[in-house]
């Protein structure tokens, strides 16, 4: 039989599902809620100095749905409302009625060593199992020169992760922004600064749109905006991509996030080298309840490859990640037509011939391929409305 339970850093996960520091983590009875639901853990909404003011802006949410569901999500929300206390006493309650959860603290504060200290050692009194530094939100803190405005300095990176590594009594994550040239650059200064493991990805800084009737952005402040974190489905592939490059240049742990909607999103992560994975947008919209197919989906899938837990499926993936000059580029295929589901619409034909190569011709009905003319670049085998082409060799 395999199992979800995992270690990392010596911390035991009963499952690698937690919930990702955001509204769903805003209140000791909501993550009380979704413990009893059978989450593996939570990271806590980020928890700031008493004296960091939190004004927030109604709305502060706005999406893109495709066929009525919420393919992305952008926020321009802040960070937790209550007091350093409300959470110490909160953490304690918690471990006390949940202690094999796991519970890791978000946390930001200016850049002054004795304000992100003066958090940690209060949290230090606490059963907390780790920490997760807030180098990463792209909205309202950069403006104050924290936030993604600090995840986006080496130095000062270093100098917080420092700052806290000194005091901290449990392992120290560190949560990236994806809105840097090179992830890994700033990645390998704070393993450098002596950070316990990485949280990766935050959202990606974005602008929504504008309302062409009204000329107003979509996501409307009286008739102003600014630009917010995006997050859902849409930002997955951009997760995938900075976790692999971290887990390409660092044996660091990875608590891996971005656009994960069901299990097979959270097997990709792990595959990828992801140790547990963390979720925020699919609760937002779904809710707490989606455990129960996170979790039954991974451990069946396991099973069904012959794992015995996660750790078979972590870094799986990596090794086939590699440079475009090492791909290969002998083997060449080619189109092949389903008769049978091809309609004869001529789009493949049409955007063949105006994407580059002209191999694709339309003739009595019936598509047929020029193999001389052919890249072989699947341009066509994606863009047929009734999925007649596959390519082969």
């Amino acid at each position: 039989m395999a199992t979800l339970k995992t270690s990392i850093l010596g911390i035991e996960f009963e499952n690698p599902f937690l919930l990702a520091s955001a509204p769903p983590t805003a209140s000791i009875e909501s993550i009380d809620k979704a413990f009893e639901m059978g989450w593996g853990g939570a990271v806590l909404k980020t928890i700031t100095p008493d004296d960091l003011e939190m004004f927030e802006a109604s709305p502060r949410y706005a999406t893109i749905k495709e066929n009525g569901k919420v393919i992305c999500l952008q926020n321009i929300e802040l960070l937790s409302h209550e007091t350093i206390q409300y959470w110490v006493e909160g953490i304690k309650y918690l471990k006390k009625k949940h202690p094999t959860k796991v519970i890791i603290a978000s946390i930001m504060a200016p850049v002054e060593r004795k304000k992100w200290q003066n958090i940690v050692k209060k949290l230090n009194e606490t059963p907390i199992d780790a920490y997760e530094l807030n180098f990463s939100c792209p909205h309202g803190m950069p403006e104050r020169n924290i936030g993604m405005a600090i995840g986006t300095n080496t130095d000062i990176s270093i100098l917080i992760t420092s700052w806290v590594k000194s005091v901290a009594t449990k392992p120290v994550f560190v949560k990236l922004t994806p809105n840097v040239t090179d992830i890994t650059w700033i990645a390998k200064a704070i393993e450098n600064a002596e950070a316990d493991g990485f949280a990766a990805i935050n959202t990606v800084q974005s602008f929504l749109g504008i309302d062409l009737d009204t000329l107003e952005p979509v996501l409307n402040i009286d008739g102003h905006s600014t630009y917010g974190g995006l997050s859902g489905e849409a930002v997955k592939p951009i997760g995938f991509r900075c976790v692999a490059q971290l887990r390409q240049n660092s044996d660091l742990p990875i608590l891996g996030m971005g656009g994960i909607s069901n299990w097979q999103d959270a097997a990709q992560y792990i595959a990828l080298g992801s140790d547990a994975v963390q979720i925020c947008t699919e609760v937002m919209i779904n809710g707490y309840g989606i455990i129960n197919g996170l979790k039954s989906g991974l451990l069946n899938y396991l099973e069904s490859k012959g794992f015995d837990s996660i750790s078979d499926l972590k870094n799986i993936a990596i090794p086939k990640i590699t440079s475009h000059e090492k791909l290969n580029k002998k083997s060449h295929l080619y189109p092949s037509i389903d008769k049978e589901k091809c309609v004869s619409c001529g789009k493949c034909v049409k955007i063949c011939s105006e994407s580059e190569y002209h191999a694709l011709n339309l003739d009595k009905n019936c598509v047929n391929l020029n193999k001389e003319s052919c890249a072989g670049c699947s341009l066509c085998s994606h863009i047929c409305p009734k999925e007649a082409i596959k390519m082969c060799c």
